[in-house]
């Protein structure tokens, strides 16, 4: 049974919920009730509830306050707020710090029964995942052979294995190590997604295409193997001594011959070099992937192999591919820290990787300006006088240094001007809107309205506004109001009730409450010391 607790002042409210609610039929225990936020605070940290119903006005501690320490001991406490048509507003504050529902005075009992029949259904949903991953994990613990594809298929997807994480991967299974040396062999399915297949063939294949990789390669252990896609699965081989190196040259023409007489299928397999680092394994399975493609425009059904590469063909290749696509999209983003720790990236793969000669580096400089110039458009530059200055900088340079230095310069200028045209827009466009508000104070602009006011997104104008000035829209229009409602109360002749309504606050009471927690005095207060 779950655990309510009614905070109210009014005791005959309170003894209507106690009195005309079926608790049990619903899951719940005999409610506790407070009639004040401090003692129902002091009963919130004794005691854990599932469920909080507290009105909005009450003496001492209000129910926002009351809220905001509830959330604060137990995040996952549901609460329902009570509240008078003239304090809506609290109820808005009230929600900003954690309620997830209301209910308006004078009660209405089903509509109360609704709100806590939804919540135990939420509550139930809450508990049955915290089940549900309490076992998944204990699944996983058990399932070595899942924890292996997990494994394999992070580090294809590029995602960083830190010492925390390789840690935590050793207490899920006995990791090898990498430094030993191991060799990826991708079997990919030949013209899996061809016309003529129906849905149910395909699941059938590609089920019975792992199954046949894995009892093909069981004796060729240790082995991680894991199926990326329905047609695509990649080994990763440790430790490998020359009697398992030809072991596994055995088994993969196995494979291939078991998919031909079962299925009717034609599998192409590459074979990548020895690498030494978890590191290693992305470009490693990228070099694969690249000679299968090639080999595919020959024949079907081959065993590919790492010497067949062409270095600067497959450079080439991640260049058009990869590099430029990649960097394209950080310089448009805008995000210069990104773009230099990626130029990084593609500067040691080109420096690094094998000794680069004066000629092959001239020519990828090129062919990474060239795809620089086609795919972004400098600003205010319209005869493309900084391109045509760069090309002839380009041809000038004697150095594979000087090459270096040349592309990090065109990038750093882009970013430069990208980075100063896009902040100045940004802030054209913030001070309008900031301007806007402050001229329809007494207006209540939502977000959303706001926003489809300037043609943009909800969410990106909240996070552009924040990055801009420093706070939030809702903080930006408390300030300004009761900046505003500051400068009223120095004129004796407008009464109180008067400015909340010019600055846009509907009631004096939530006027009160916003002025006093921004201020630290009452309005009042503050015009009697001015």
């Amino acid at each position: 049974m779950l655990k309510i607790l009614i905070v109210d002042d009014e005791p005959s409210n309170i003894q209507g919920l106690v009195r005309y609610i079926d608790w049990q039929s619903l899951g719940y225990d005999k409610p506790v009730t407070m009639e004040g936020g401090e003692e129902a605070l002091d009963e919130l940290r004794a005691t854990p509830f599932d469920v909080l119903i507290s009105d909005v006005s009450m003496p001492g501690m209000n129910g926002i306050e009351l809220v905001a320490g509830a959330k604060k001991l137990h995040p996952h406490i549901q609460v329902l707020m009570i509240s008078g048509y003239n304090e809506f507003e609290f109820v808005q504050d009230a929600i900003h710090v954690g309620a997830q529902a209301y209910v308006l005075k004078p009660l209405k009992m089903e509509e109360v029964t609704s709100r806590l029949a939804g919540f135990r259904e939420t509550l139930e949903k809450m508990r049955s995942i915290v089940v549900q991953t309490s076992e998944l994990e204990k699944k996983v613990s058990e399932s070595q052979k899942l924890v292996k594809e997990r494994f394999v298929s992070d580090l294809i997807a590029e995602i960083p294995q830190t010492d925390e994480m390789l840690a935590s991967w050793k207490l899920l299974m006995e990791l090898p190590d990498a430094a030993a040396g191991f060799q990826i062999l991708v079997f990919g399915l030949d013209h899996f997604l061809s016309s003529g297949k129906e849905a149910k063939d395909r699941i059938v294949l590609g089920s019975g295409f792992k199954q046949t990789a894995e009892v093909g390669m069981s004796d060729t252990e240790p082995m991680f193997l894991a199926q990326i896609t329905p047609d695509e699965i990649v080994v990763l081989h440790f430790n490998r001594t020359p009697e398992q190196r030809a072991k596994i040259e055995k088994r993969l023409p196995f494979v291939q011959s078991m998919m031909r007489e079962q299925y009717g299928a034609t599998i192409t397999v590459g074979c990548g070099r020895t690498g030494n680092s978890w590191e290693e394994v992305p470009l490693c399975y990228k070099e694969i992937k690249f000679m299968m493609a090639k080999a595919r425009l020959i024949s079907d059904g081959q065993i590919v192999r790492h010497d067949y590469i062409d270095r600067s063909e497959f450079q080439d290749f991640r260049l058009r591919e990869e590099f430029m696509p990649n960097i394209v999209k950080l310089m448009e983003l805008g995000d210069s820290a990104k773009v230099g720790a990626y130029m990084n990236r593609i500067l040691d793969v080109l420096l690094t990787q094998e000794p680069a000669s004066f000629s092959y580096v001239q020519a990828f400089g090129m062919s990474f300006l060239s795809e620089l110039i086609r795919n972004l458009k400098w600003k205010d530059d319209a005869d493309g006088e900084m391109n045509i200055l760069m090309w002839r900088r380009m041809l000038d340079c004697s150095s594979t240094g000087q090459i270096v230095l040349l592309l990090v310069d065109y990038v750093d200028r882009y970013m430069t001007i990208e980075k100063k045209e896009r902040m100045n827009q940004q802030h054209n466009l913030i001070s309008r809107i900031a301007a806007f508000i402050e001229e329809r104070l007494q207006e209540n602009w939502t977000v959303k309205q706001l926003a489809e006011e300037f043609s943009l997104n909800a969410s990106y104008l909240s996070v552009l506004f924040k990055r801009e000035m420093g706070k939030t829209i809702s903080e930006f229009v408390q300030e300004i109001r009761i900046d505003r409602a500051r400068r009223l109360l120095k004129d004796p002749g407008i009464k109180v009730y008067e400015v909340a309504d010019r600055v846009g606050i509907q009631t004096s009471a939530y006027f009160t409450y916003l002025f006093k927690k921004m201020v630290g005095c009452t309005p009042q207060e503050y015009r009697d010391y001015h």
